[in-house]
């Protein structure tokens, strides 16, 4: 399908923010690039989608290139637009968190990633495109969202059970 338009149009990406809790610590899954922009530097998984895929199917399909993991629940978390984020033009990523639970599967690079490695929290390397500031963003975002949703059952006069 072609289209013209007038006026300019961001790229779309997706990224995946793959957390696990492993002896007691919380790590992070990054990629280490294998192309320009960054190459060499460490990201999260991630890439541009493509025009027939759901935002859903994108991120399983990235994820699954990038790192071999499959049939990870993934969820939508959020969205980063600022302009110049991305060296290669305008973009914007929709970004998906996903928690591996035990046993954890393998990891291994693929397509356009040189390595998949887990990092703890606290001993980020130094990472491509705004990747500091939309992990550090995401990660307070879900500290707040916790926090709010387990408030909120102190005002319901229900206690819920089977959890």
């Amino acid at each position: 399908m072609s289209f013209t338009y007038r006026y300019p149009r961001p790229m779309v990406t997706v990224d995946m923010l793959m957390l696990r809790f492993r002896e007691g610590k919380i790590e992070l899954l990054l990629i280490q690039r294998d192309r320009p922009p960054y190459q060499g530097k460490w990201a999260l998984p991630g890439g541009f989608i493509d025009m027939e895929e759901t935002l859903q199917q994108s991120a399983e399909r990235e994820l699954r290139e990038e790192t071999g993991l499959e049939n990870v629940p993934l969820y939508q978390l959020s969205s980063f637009g600022d302009p110049g984020r991305d060296p290669r033009g305008r973009t914007i990523t929709i970004l998906f968190g996903g928690f591996l639970p035990p046993p954890f599967p393998t990891v291994t690079a693929g397509d356009d990633a040189r390595r998949a490695k887990w990092f703890l929290l606290d001993r980020l390397p130094d990472l491509a495109f705004d990747h500091s500031h939309v992990i550090n963003t995401a990660l307070q975002e879900l500290k707040e969202h916790l926090f709010c949703r387990l408030w909120i059952f102190q005002f319901l006069k229900i206690h819920f059970t089977g959890f």
